[in-house]
């Protein structure tokens, strides 16, 4: 079958129920979904078949069965959809009334940053619908290798060539004990010395605490005493109360550092650095929303990394610290 042939017999109502029916493996629950008959949704895909010379589809007994014509076509015509999204996008921003949703999941360290990257992105574009999903590592990862996501943003990215990923701020993990901890007026305590003590560390899947305990693993060191607590806040305040020592992102615990009610502890090695990444699968394209998200934040990467290297102390008794505007 010709180009011409094809570009005269397909149409995208064709190609639309097609997809239906493929993402479905069902005729009935096509024709729900779409809101037709089950023979009207027959009657497409058998002059789509019909078009292209090949069948798609085979029932055996209820089974429906996808040939691999099937998958070709699937694949393109995800990519005539995306670029039709694309157009509608940028015709949308050329008229100012780009809409849509964005669906986030960030790991928890990422929380105290992913807010303000998201009111940024929203004072420019409005119309755009954001969800985020705030879960560890572990989690991020799940929901990743299932696509239930647009984005990911995540540190300690796994080494996998199917993973597209760009790195948009630094995450330093250091280590905090309560201001009269007796470490703080140890000569060059170590961390061999800071793990002697109560360490209150995340569940298991936390990215903190894999990379605290990588670090103690390179170094030979066991961490024999530990007492796990299901949140970073919890942790704080765990750690305030002397329940214990505690390695988390600095920007988890700026506030506290600042007004006096944590320390941060010296230690060889410290602060740990790791970045936070915007994360999605080769295998799953970014939608037209997240592709703009995406281009956002990258081309104000700079801004957004002197905004929070520039955050001036809050007064005492506020909650959150009166953070420098940036450039729409």
């Amino acid at each position: 079958m010709t180009t011409p042939s094809l570009l005269n017999r397909l149409t995208f109502r064709q190609l639309q129920v097609f997809q239906t029916v493929y993402r479905q493996h069902s005729y009935s629950r096509a024709a729900e979904q779409l809101g037709l008959t089950q023979p009207a949704v027959s009657a497409q895909i058998r002059q789509l078949e019909q078009a292209l010379g090949q069948p798609l589809f085979k029932y055996a007994g209820k089974t429906l069965h996808i040939l691999p014509a099937a998958d070709t076509l699937a694949k393109s015509t995800k990519e005539i959809f995306g670029q039709l999204s694309r157009l509608q996008m940028n015709l949308s921003d050329m008229a100012g009334t780009i809409s849509g949703e964005l669906n986030l999941a960030a790991v928890s360290s990422a929380q105290y940053v992913v807010p303000y990257l998201l009111a940024r992105f929203r004072s420019r574009y409005p119309n755009v619908q954001v969800r985020l999903k705030v879960c560890n590592r572990s989690q991020a990862l799940e929901r990743l290798a299932e696509h239930k996501d647009d984005l990911v943003i995540m540190a300690m990215v796994p080494e996998d060539e199917n993973l597209v990923f760009m790195p948009i701020l630094d995450n330093e993990l250091i280590a905090v004990v309560w201001p009269e901890h007796p470490l703080l007026h140890s000569q060059a305590p170590t961390l061999s010395d800071f793990a002697q003590h109560y360490v209150l560390s995340r569940e298991p899947g936390s990215g903190v605490r894999n990379a605290f305990e990588q670090t103690a693993a390179a170094q030979g060191l066991k961490l024999p005493h530990c007492i796990e607590l299901g949140t970073n806040e919890a942790i704080k305040q765990g750690v305030m109360a002397h329940l214990g020592v505690a390695v988390l992102p600095r920007m988890a615990v700026q506030l506290e550092l600042e007004q006096g009610l944590l320390k941060e502890l010296a230690l060889p090695d410290f602060p740990l650095r790791r970045s936070w990444c915007t994360v999605y699968s080769r295998e799953h394209f970014p939608t037209p929303v997240a592709e703009l998200f995406l281009r956002f934040v990258r081309e104000h990467l700079t801004d957004h990394q002197a905004h929070f290297q520039a955050a001036p102390s809050p007064l005492p008794g506020h909650g959150v610290a009166c953070l420098p505007s940036l450039p729409d």
